[in-house]
């Protein structure tokens, strides 16, 4: 699709070794994309990002408040993967800058990694694994069980958690879950009625929740204390969900039998860092260094997903997917026609100021969605082509205006 900004002056950047595939995406739709494989600090960053209108980014590249204030060309930040925290949202979307993510395409490696440590603890494989490599015969039954007849508690039951029950069913568990938000079992998976619920029951407990408000800190002394003795807890959701302390006080008195985690309160940037927690040495703690969705099968589906979207956004404007910003698509139509996009501030009297200007210009109007979000408001219009430059500039000019585009 030919856009009124020529494709080859866009500047797309992807950084942290983002999958091939993503690049493959945007040549496909005639755009380039400059590929680097680390992350970038916040003064690399604010360096770089002024002549930047696409950012793709995985989990180590913090998008900061300072870094956006110096981003004046970006229209939008793609996270090649399901977390968005590393980005300040709020801001983003102030500053009229749409983020999409993953939300879909690893969710099969990161159930396949959850049902692997369940197994793996149940049997303390890695505690024989690591026994083994220091010249220990330690071949035993002791404290080493079958999962089947067992019961998996799924904390989060958004799209990793069905997925991760449905593996469970195949083995012959039983599988509980519980969500903030009512979801339709898949399977033979039972809903609780509360967190404390699945605790009490679950012979393991698997966390697969977002980083909000209400779940930073939900694994808590208390929580653990809850849990069954000789439970095992896995955490492959978000570092700031579990308190460590408390986890490794628990496993040290013998109350859980093991854990596994893939996440971390904090995590270093570059593999040359080194990495230290109190949960390092216990007995029968699987840790990994979020690799959850680091499978090639998923990383390449990633960098589809995320790359297809934003092409959508580029060529078309629309929103779908975005994870701070008002859901819009347009359809594109065959007639005669530019499709102008505003973002503006959703304060009173802006549509009343554009449809004055559509009316003093006596441009038509073949379609148009207007949709708001908190503090933004986000406008797509096809209008006829004879003044729809007039009409773009005077829409841009107005005091709620944050950004105008011409697409075409």
């Amino acid at each position: 699709m030919k856009t009124s900004f020529p494709k080859e002056k866009i500047k797309i950047l992807l950084l942290e070794g983002i999958h091939q595939s993503a690049a493959e995406e945007f040549n496909s739709a005639d755009y380039r994309a400059e590929i680097r494989k680390s992350a970038l600090n916040e003064d690399q960053l604010s360096e770089l990002i002024p002549s930047v209108h696409i950012l793709g980014i995985r989990s180590r590249t913090q998008i900061t408040p300072r870094v956006l204030k110096q981003a004046r060309r970006l229209l939008a930040i793609g996270c090649f993967c399901i977390g968005t925290n590393q980005v300040a949202l709020k801001e983003a979307r102030t500053a009229g800058t749409v983020v999409f993510n993953a939300p879909f395409s690893n969710t099969r490696s990161v159930a396949e990694l959850t049902m692997a440590e369940i197994v793996m603890l149940a049997r303390k494989a890695v505690q024989r694994s690591i026994e083994l490599h220091q010249g220990r015969w330690e071949k035993t039954a002791a404290g080493s069980y079958e999962v089947r007849n067992k019961t998996v508690g799924i904390i989060g039951y958004g799209h990793i958690g069905p997925q991760v029950g449905l593996l469970a069913e195949a083995f012959g568990m039983k599988v509980i879950f519980y969500d903030i938000v009512p979801k339709l079992p898949l399977g033979n998976a039972r809903p609780a009625g509360s967190l404390q619920e699945v605790l009490r029951e679950a012979d393991f407990v698997t966390l697969h929740v977002p980083e909000t408000d209400q779940t930073r800190g939900m694994i808590s002394s208390e929580e653990l204390k809850v849990m069954k003795e000789g439970s095992y807890l896995l955490n492959l959701s978000r570092g700031s969900v579990v308190d460590l302390d408390a986890l490794a006080e628990a496993i040290k008195s013998g109350h859980l039998a093991g854990a596994a985690l893939d996440v971390y309160p904090e995590e270093p940037a570059a593999r040359v860092d080194s990495f230290n927690s109190v949960v390092c040495g216990l007995p029968n703690v699987i840790l990994t260094p979020h690799v959850g969705g680091s499978t090639v099968e998923a990383q390449q589906a990633i960098g589809r997903e995320v790359a297809s979207s934003l092409i959508k956004f580029l060529d078309t404007g629309s929103t779908s997917g975005a994870v701070n910003f008002p859901q819009v698509e347009l359809p594109l139509l065959d007639r005669d026609c530019h499709r102008i996009l505003n973002i503006h501030r959703n304060v009173p009297g802006v549509m009343r100021d554009i449809n004055n200007i559509i009316a003093d210009t006596g441009v038509n109007i073949e379609a148009q969605y207007l949709s708001t979000m908190d503090n933004i408001g986000y406008l797509i219009m096809d209008v006829g082509k004879d003044i729809s430059r007039e009409v773009k500039k005077r829409i841009d000019s107005l005091e709620a205006s944050i950004r105008t585009r011409l697409l075409f």
